[in-house]
């Protein structure tokens, strides 16, 4: 929308200009040899929406012009100081009038121009003005709009019919850099050709074809009244996707998850309004490329027809070669979508992810009061462990990874889920419920959550991570999980040993990597003892845990003692008990901590 002080502008510099004009008309009903400059001044002159005071004028019939006057509009608080010049002011015949080498300023104004009004002697009158910008410059106090070295050729042409006006009108922006909140434009080459009939507050455009430099042409036509946009037919085909993205939609979705995209390809476009509301939409995607910035996701070939009508149904088709998400590769996948008005279905859509795929069921999509409304069940197929953790750049994991996921509910923003999510990993379970996100796919995202994992194989986590091997199962319950951005805010873990019988041994390698995240004296002890000459221990129990707040982690273990807590309880011949001191550790250095000990640093970190 166009800021209205430079529509205040506007409207000032047309009545000064209009001012000068009658200006003009009064040197010729003066002979030359006459008088050599007409001078006027006028304290105030008043009109139904615009008052002038301190009005001075001179006329050099040399051909100078000088305006001067404080103009205030009636809506306006203050006045203001404009002044108009022309330094070469030219009555070639009866109805033709030039204004060369204008200049219209004012405080954060200045417009260099050229100005022909021509008229005709028709029956019904017919003018015409063609005005030339030369490295112009405009500026309002809120920052909202500028201009810098504008040049650009302006043209209009006006008929006279018997219920109001016919008219032409061609902009050529040719060079010079534009700001309007919140697009900016760095380089003209950008042009606007129209007519139409304006008559009784009411404004068409018959015809109009808009050029975007590099981007490419549409064509439109639309009809104003006086409450506003009544009419809109927009066509635009094999539009560049890269130029009018940063050109355009950028700016538009600069709070939104499509706000850092590389994009490539072509987009064509129609859309219908009849009586202010959209009636009907085209949207067609050629052989596009996009990919987020931040790795958060990426669609390859992407092409669709993707039609829309208020009154009848329709079906909606997108395909794509593959893409990822969170860095998770997706595979060759076609999509059909019933469109009925506002809202979307589907039966069924099969996503392939790696050797697997993602089942969804139920998708269901609504726009209603400008939100989106939706929901989906999903069902995860198998997908190779040693696949995904190479793909999210993990430690090697073995197996395979499936999950259940229930109705998940999308409304104003968040995501939650009506059920928990089941996933199998590691030879155990691991189940997640109180499911919610805000923004999932933002800059500032928060999930939140609570995770349960039942006889996880802790040789199969040991193996992967290179902690040193421990054989045995691990339950684990993570409550009130915060995640801004997906980086941990705060928790409640605890890890522990599944209840049960079964073998339980912990390497040495595993004692020196446990005793370097959470304290020293297990891998001293074993260093001055008949220990070192065994490679394994037994053990008892484990546990750990950690409750986070403030980027510190406040640890404990199975057990509290007078020197700290046990994280390792031993038990039998050899056994060993693995102490940790530090209660309090920043979230940052025991993530350090951990993956030193992980990359291969097995010697122990004692403080």
């Amino acid at each position: 929308m166009i800021d209205q002080n430079i529509l205040s502008k506007a409207r000032q510099a047309f009545a000064l200009i209009s001012l000068g004009l009658m200006w003009f008309m009064l040197s010729w009903a003066f002979p030359a040899h006459a008088i050599s400059s007409i001078t006027i001044e006028a304290d105030t002159v008043e009109a139904p929406s615009v008052s002038l005071r301190k009005l001075k004028g001179e006329l050099g019939l040399d051909g100078r012009v000088r305006l001067q006057a404080d103009l205030k509009q009636q809506a306006d608080a203050d006045w203001q100081a404009l002044g108009l010049a022309c330094n070469q002011a030219l009555h070639l015949v009866v109805d033709e009038w030039r204004c060369e080498r204008g200049e219209l300023k004012a405080a954060n104004l200045k417009l260099p121009f050229s100005l022909v009004l021509k008229q005709s002697k028709a029956v019904k009158p017919e003018y015409q003005v063609m005005l030339t910008l030369r490295d112009a410059s405009f500026s309002n106090a809120a920052g909202t709009q500028a201009a810098e070295k504008l040049n650009a050729d302006l043209t209009l042409e006006l008929r006279q019919q018997a219920d109001g006006w016919q008219w032409q009108a061609a902009v050529d922006w040719r060079s010079g850099e534009l700001y309007s909140q919140p697009w900016y434009f760095a380089e003209g080459g950008h042009r606007l050709v129209a007519r139409g009939q304006y008559a009784a507050d009411e404004l068409k455009v018959d015809a109009a074809e808009i050029t975007l430099a590099k981007v490419g042409k549409a064509a439109l036509s639309a009809r104003w009244k006086a409450g506003g946009l009544q009419d809109l037919s927009v066509d635009a085909t094999q539009l560049e996707l890269a130029p009018l993205y940063h050109l355009l939609l950028q700016p538009l979705l600069a709070d939104s998850a499509l706000n850092k995209l590389e994009i490539g390809g072509q987009a064509s476009a129609k859309f219908e309004l009849r009586n202010g509301e959209p009636v009907s939409a085209l949207l067609a995607l050629n052989e596009v490329d996009l990919e987020d910035q931040d790795g958060r996701f990426a669609l390859y070939k992407l092409n669709s027809h993707i039609p829309w009508s208020y009154d009848e149904a329709q079906v909606a088709q997108l395909a794509y070669a593959g893409g990822h998400f969170l860095k998770i590769p997706l595979g060759e996948a076609s999509v059909l979508a019933d469109l009925n008005r506002y809202s979307l279905t589907m039966s069924q859509l099969y996503l392939p992810i790696l050797d697997g795929a993602l089942s969804l069921t139920d998708v269901s999509a609504t726009r209603a009061a400008g939100e989106w409304h939706w929901h989906l069940r999903a069902n995860l197929v198998p997908i190779s462990m040693p696949a995904l953790s190479r793909a999210l750049g993990w430690p090697r994991m073995e197996g395979k990874v499936a999950a259940a996921i229930p109705m998940v509910i999308y409304s104003r923003g968040n995501l939650t889920t009506n059920g928990d999510l089941l996933f199998q990993m590691f030879n155990g379970n691991i189940s997640v419920s109180n499911l919610s996100m805000q923004t999932p796919l933002g800059a500032a995202s928060r999930l939140h959550a609570d995770v349960q994992m039942r006889k996880l194989d802790l040789g199969d986590i040991t193996r992967t991570f290179s902690f040193g091997a421990i054989e045995g199962k691990l339950d684990g319950d993570v409550a009130n999980l915060e995640l801004s951005n997906w980086q941990p805010v705060s928790f409640d873990a605890r890890l522990y040993s599944s209840p049960g019988s079964y073998r339980k041994k912990i390497s040495q390698r595993a004692v020196e990597n446990i005793t370097a995240l959470g304290g020293a004296g297990a891998a001293a002890a074993i260093q001055r003892s008949v220990l070192r000459f065994f490679s394994e221990f037994n053990y008892k129990q484990i546990g750990w845990n950690c409750q986070l707040r403030n980027d510190v982690c406040l640890m404990s273990g199975v057990e509290y003692t007078p020197q700290g807590y046990v994280i390792v309880k031993g038990s039998g011949i050899p056994a060993i008990t693995v102490m940790g001191y530090n209660h309090n550790v920043g979230w940052s250095d025991l993530l350090a901590r951990l993956k030193r000990v992980t990359e291969g640093n097995s010697k122990p970190i004692i403080k």
